[in-house]
């Protein structure tokens, strides 16, 4: 132990709190495999991989996280690789064998009051700076039209970020609310605008025509910053947080969680599940299965908190 202890602080660079956690991970499963009162030096030459394998499903007996398992794992298959590499074993028995999954977590998601609230957020700050009589610059008009459309779209469309800013003017069918997005690997589907959503991109049409001398062509892309360069995701996730702060909503909110709104809100309201992953451009329906997740806990909430005898 002396040795590996000298090769994680000096060749891994480990700190004194890590070299603790694999200490005492070690001395578990000696414990495990020699008993409690057994003491150094240990046989681990005789360690076999059903040995690790039992104690590793010890804690799962236990009902042990599924991230302190894999923890031990790391550790043990650590030193084990150790010994090999110093020949004092000849195979390392943790080293087929993989950790529980971990679970993943659902998708934040907006309520449908907190999604209007936010997008209404642009609209209110400009009519309030329009009653109080301020200054607004042609260019500060088109950015509260761009914001307002943006999230619009991304709300309506369920899109991804990079997919909204990629769009052109030529994309989108006004009459229609279709929008063709090109999605992961150059894959084209077919999204619909919902009419707030078509209102403000008439108006952001309007004001870029205003602003710049082809706003509003076809092969013009629809979301431009201030100077006329093609808007980014980062720049929308900085407008996105002033907005949240505007509407009074957590700012760690991001771009995507529109998407995982719109997911939701969907499947809240009963639509189909293959229908939720066309939109969403999944290649796979099991990708869309987790907003079923996430509008059964959505509509627990909305119980909990409104049902009279909920509590």
């Amino acid at each position: 132990m002396g040795r590996f202890r000298a090769f994680l602080l000096g060749e891994r660079n480990a700190s004194e709190r890590t070299v603790g956690s694999y200490e005492m991970d070690i001395a578990q499963f000696a414990a495990f495999r020699w008993g409690a009162d057994a003491a150094a030096p240990f046989d681990w030459p005789s360690a076999t991989p059903d040995d690790a394998r039992r104690f590793l499903m010890a804690f799962a007996r236990e009902e042990a996280c599924a991230t302190t398992t894999r923890r031990k794992l790391a550790s043990l298959r650590s030193f084990f690789r150790f010994l090999v590499r110093e020949e004092v074993v000849a195979a390392n028995p943790f080293a087929g064998l993989r950790g529980p999954k971990l679970p993943k977590p659902l998708p934040k998601v907006l309520s449908a009051e907190e999604v209007k609230r936010f997008l209404a957020a642009p609209g209110e700050e400009l009519a309030r700076r329009q009653k109080e009589r301020q200054d607004i610059t042609p260019q500060e008009s088109y950015a509260y039209a761009r914001d307002t459309a943006l999230f619009e779209t991304l709300y309506s469309t369920g899109c991804r970020i990079s997919e909204a800013v990629a769009l052109t003017w030529g994309q989108i069918n006004f009459e229609t609310g279709g929008v063709i997005v090109t999605g992961k690997g150059s894959k084209q589907r077919l999204c619909i605008l919902g009419k707030p959503a078509r209102k403000a991109l008439r108006a952001l049409r309007t004001a870029a025509a205003a602003l710049f001398a082809d706003g509003g062509a076809p092969a013009t892309n629809v979301f431009l910053n201030e100077h006329g360069a093609v808007f980014r995701p980062r720049e929308a996730q900085r407008h996105m947080k002033k907005w949240l702060a505007a509407a009074d909503l957590p700012a760690d909110l991001s771009p995507h969680k529109l998407r995982h709104s719109f997911a939701t809100h969907l499947l809240d309201a009963g639509a189909d599940l293959r229908s939720v992953q066309e939109m969403l451009g999944h290649a796979s329906l099991a990708t869309t299965q987790i907003y079923t997740h996430v509008s059964v806990e959505h509509l627990k909430d909305e119980y909990m908190k409104a049902h009279p005898r909920a509590q």
